[in-house]
């Protein structure tokens, strides 16, 4: 069975082609800068990779254009596109009504809209992407696997906040959480490598890149999560501030600042940017920082910090804790700040082992910690396109 994954942007398509006999990636790629003249698709397979000028003035044509080159005789994979039986998006946010995966209809597409108020930087793109994909696919089941899903089954005294019932009621205020894809498969991940089930993994998620998210997770369902409404609150990310005191807005537009200047500086031009003045790249700070660079320094310091609060309000909500688990760009391959949230986890007896950390690199899964901490440690690769793809399977043809 294949089957075709599509994750969209405003102005992109990420996709893979995956034959689920032994789950293997068949193709993958990037359609950027789509509707402008300078629309790119970066395809790889077999081995081989493709940089090629495209003409996709939407979602529709560019898609239509990823599957010619998916049957194409030099660059593709298959012989037809009736060769793929299921197509998994990624879609983002379901609000209170979608609380796992489902086989997309147009009720699922009115969800979709209805709550883009909710995610208006993700959810128009992924409506858009879905759409297109169903217009160039219209034979094949479309499922639809939701971020917001594995974090449905957060409790009233996580989710809820101390506002008035009618902000609840009527205006949807509420933490949802995001990254649930990947909280839900490195959970998975984590317990198979633990050996243990599912259900009786107790972790604490951290995926951390650009964007950075933590959820609590007891008897593999998440108890908390640090997003909250939008994707704003919890961590220090690359250019979001993460927890804020709700006031700073408020006074920030008493000194003339417009509720959109506002969002757009605590959204995009806040965090590890904003703080270190100079760049959101870990890689750049952690060298600006080894130069002398007080500012980047501040900024490593604050993002270990945040996660460490975290990590430690979490272990108090957990009946135990079997493992930390890291993930994402940084959580995966930032040796520096994998040390340095080690150690900032020594007071819960997180002791590193240097050796297995730098070990723990291009993919590999495997514990940091030393085997006398009395708290381990993970780093699992997270894989959220093979969990759409396993979802999408499972819909389409059940095991």
């Amino acid at each position: 069975m294949k089957v075709f994954v599509v994750n969209c942007g405003s102005s992109s398509i990420k996709y893979q082609l995956f034959s689920m006999t032994n789950e293997d990636v068949l193709a993958k790629g990037v359609l950027e800068r789509l509707g402008t003249n300078q629309a790119t698709l970066h395809h790889r397979a077999r081995g081989q990779s493709w940089k090629l000028a495209v003409q996709a003035a939407n979602h529709t044509e560019g898609l239509r254009t990823i599957l010619d080159v998916l049957v194409d005789a030099e660059k593709g994979v298959m012989s037809t596109i009736g060769e793929i039986e299921g197509v998994g998006h990624r879609a983002i946010h379901g609000g209170e009504e979608i609380r796992g995966t489902v086989r997309i209809d147009e009720s699922v597409l009115e969800v979709i809209r209805r709550n883009a108020e909710l995610a208006p930087l993700h959810n128009p793109p992924s409506l858009a992407g879905i759409e297109g994909a169903m217009a160039a696919l219209p034979d094949v089941p479309h499922v639809a696997v939701f971020d917001t899903a594995f974090l449905s089954t957060l409790p009233p005294k996580a989710h809820r906040y101390a506002v008035p019932e009618q902000w609840y009621t009527e205006h949807h205020v509420r933490k949802y959480g995001f990254h649930g894809t990947s909280h839900r498969y490195v959970t998975l991940r984590t317990a198979e490598l633990l050996g243990k089930g599912a259900d009786q993994a107790n972790l604490i998620t951290a995926h951390l890149g650009n964007g950075c998210s933590m959820t609590a997770v007891a008897g593999g369902q998440a108890v908390d999560h640090s997003m909250g409404l939008t994707p704003l609150e919890g961590l220090v990310m690359g250019t979001r501030s993460g927890d804020i005191d709700p006031s700073v807005v408020l006074y920030m537009q008493s000194r003339g600042f417009s509720p959109a200047d506002v969002d757009r500086v605590l959204n995009k031009q806040s965090g590890l940017l904003g703080v270190s003045g100079c760049s959101n790249d870990m890689r750049d700070l952690l060298g600006e920082a080894e130069g002398g660079n007080e500012r980047a320094d501040l900024a490593l310091e604050m993002f270990v910090y945040r996660i460490a609060k975290y990590v430690g309000a979490y272990y108090t909500i957990l009946p135990r804790c079997d493992a930390v688990v890291l993930t994402g760009g940084i959580g995966e391959n930032s040796l520096p700040i994998r040390q340095r949230i080690v150690r900032s986890l020594a007071r819960l007896g997180a002791e590193l082992d240097d050796a297995r950390n730098a070990a723990t690199v291009k993919g590999r899964a495997g514990p940091i910690t030393t085997d006398a901490s009395a708290l381990a440690v993970w780093v699992v690769p997270t894989n959220e396109e093979l969990m759409i793809a396993r979802d999408t399977r499972q819909m389409v043809r059940p095991l």
